[in-house]
């Protein structure tokens, strides 16, 4: 690639004016935060075009993935996402009208509720889900095929690093 971007002036400013830094990880983690920024924003325009925000979609991809009969509690659903009950139900609210999800009671807990993905959400989380992924692979796919067999390896690592 050996394009000079944001993240090499950034870089070359510390090195003049603090020439004692060692800014390796920063190159690295900036570059990581601003891929994160500039493949969330194209996700949001390929989620959008189904109806949906990013955000809409985690809730029914997580729903999608987790087999027939697509359905979890509120409580799953908010703790796969690391979202608040708050954040979860504004979330499920613009589902629910969308039609692409339903609440119901749980059949094993009289105090709980059930969130299923409709025919219609099962629908547009495989429309959502190949665009999105698509959309991935289209940047990814320019990598040259050595380090595109490298890079989440070494990603894994470094975020297993910070879980440790």
């Amino acid at each position: 690639m050996g394009t000079v971007d944001d993240v090499d002036r950034i870089i070359e400013q510390w090195a003049q004016e603090r020439p004692d830094l060692d800014t390796q990880a920063m190159e690295v983690f900036g570059r990581i935060y601003r891929i994160s920024q500039r493949m969330g924003a194209r996700q949001e325009k390929v989620h959008a075009r189904f109806g949906i925000s990013r955000g809409e979609f985690d809730v029914v991809a997580t729903l999608r993935r987790s087999g027939e009969p697509y359905q979890l509690s509120p409580k799953a659903l908010a703790a796969s996402l690391m979202l608040t009950s708050g954040g979860m139900t504004g979330r499920l609210d613009r589902l629910e009208k969308a039609g692409l999800v339903a609440r119901s009671p749980d059949p094993d807990d009289r105090r709980g509720l059930v969130i299923t993905l409709t025919a219609r959400g099962l629908e547009v989380a495989d429309q959502a889900v190949t665009a999105g992924l698509a959309a991935q692979c289209e940047v990814f796919e320019r990598l040259p095929r050595r380090e595109r067999e490298q890079l989440p390896a070494m990603l894994r690592d470094l975020l297993a690093l910070l879980d440790g």
